[in-house]
């Protein structure tokens, strides 16, 4: 199995993870989330960082607090905080209940620790019955993934407050292998867009090196094909790499790009073979996230063709967007490079040099 996870930067907002387990009279649902955002009312569907939000200053206090007391904040204010999860079965709604919480003593407050929310529910008996769980969209994106009923258990990444679709008390989903391909394609590409910046910025690195269409073409399918290859062995078990290697190492690949374009008058060919290394860093990044929101076997290569599929379009759009947006407009002006690619390459750098200390030493 990958060991590799995704690393948890000072106050990014990630996807919490809610296991379920269906029985036809009863649920139980594991959810690993940040109890401190949810406890701080952070609206988290309308930010990537929670720094961003106007209640950050008491989101940090949370941190401090031991797991005893942050638990009993919980608990104490359980009857709102209950309101956020929904849980539809049998034509109505029905409230879960704390059964356990797990939550890591406090280390460093800059850094986020996710705890562990056991809940469960007794449901009307309905043995061919269904259930759709999810919440309200300011918890912010939630992968769910059913467990205890084989390969075609359901897996789904929720955004804005959606539902899943309704799951059999007993047995699987039982999903087609299209409509995995067709979620998972969605996964991939809101990896890239909005929430892979280190992505986009080495994209936008390989485009400041030049918008003409042959080195930008070399580039990226240099890495396309290198993030391919690896995104496919991490997922089938071959390759294990920890994340606090992968991710310090991919925020050097940026700052390379990055200072290289200020000094590279024309594509060399080290420049290919090296974005190309660098593109078997960012398919392991790309992997952790495919791994938490977890592949069925049965389906396992049309949700990694899916989510590769996905990848790629995110891609794109960036590299479009910054063709549209400058190259097509600007780009023949003799200014340009200097106005425009060399201050944007600094600036990637500068952010790249950032993330590598952050990922070193937080």
């Amino acid at each position: 199995m990958l060991a590799l996870a995704g690393t948890a930067h000072s106050h990014e907002v990630r996807p919490a993870v809610a296991d379920l387990e269906i029985g036809p009279d009863r649920v139980e649902i594991s959810v690993r989330l940040s109890l401190e955002a949810l406890l701080a009312g952070i609206d988290l569907s309308q930010i990537t960082d929670t720094n961003q939000a106007p209640n950050a200053a008491e989101h940090d206090e949370l941190r401090k607090l031991a797991p005893a007391l942050l638990e009993q904040r919980l608990r104490d204010g359980w009857e709102t905080l209950g309101d956020s999860f929904i849980l539809q079965a049998g034509g109505g709604r029905h409230r879960l209940q704390i059964d356990k919480v797990q939550i890591p003593d406090v280390g460093d407050p800059e850094t986020a620790r996710d705890s562990v929310l056991k809940l469960s529910a007794a449901l009307p008996l309905d043995v061919d019955g269904s259930l759709e769980f999810g919440w309200r969209k300011e918890n912010g994106p939630l992968i769910v993934r059913q467990t205890g009923v084989g390969d075609d258990a359901y897996t789904g990444y929720l955004k804005d407050g959606a539902l899943t679709p309704p799951l059999p008390r007993t047995g699987a989903l039982g999903q087609s292998g299209w409509q995995v391909f067709v979620r998972y394609i969605a996964v991939g590409f809101e990896h890239i867009i909005p929430k892979g910046l280190d992505h986009i910025l080495f994209v936008l690195g390989l485009f400041f090196f030049s918008f003409h269409w042959r080195p930008l073409l070399v580039q990226i399918t240099a890495f396309t094909a290198a993030h391919t290859i690896t995104l496919a062995l991490a997922v089938l078990g071959y390759v294990q790499l920890p994340a606090h290697i992968v991710e310090p190492l991919i925020a050097l690949s940026i700052v390379y790009v990055a200072v290289e374009n200020l000094f590279a008058p024309a594509l060399r060919l080290w420049r290919p073979a090296l974005v190309f290394a660098f593109g078997l860093l960012h398919g392991l990044g790309f992997a952790s996230v495919l791994m938490e929101v977890g592949l069925s076997a049965t389906h396992l290569a049309a949700g990694l063709a899916g989510f590769n599929i996905g990848v790629e379009l995110g891609q794109l759009a960036v590299v479009g967007t910054a063709i549209l947006v400058l190259a097509v407009p600007f780009g023949s002006w003799e200014w340009y490079r200097k106005a425009i690619a060399v201050p944007c390459s600094v600036m990637i750098a500068g952010i790249g040099a950032y993330w590598f200390v952050e990922r070193v030493f937080a």
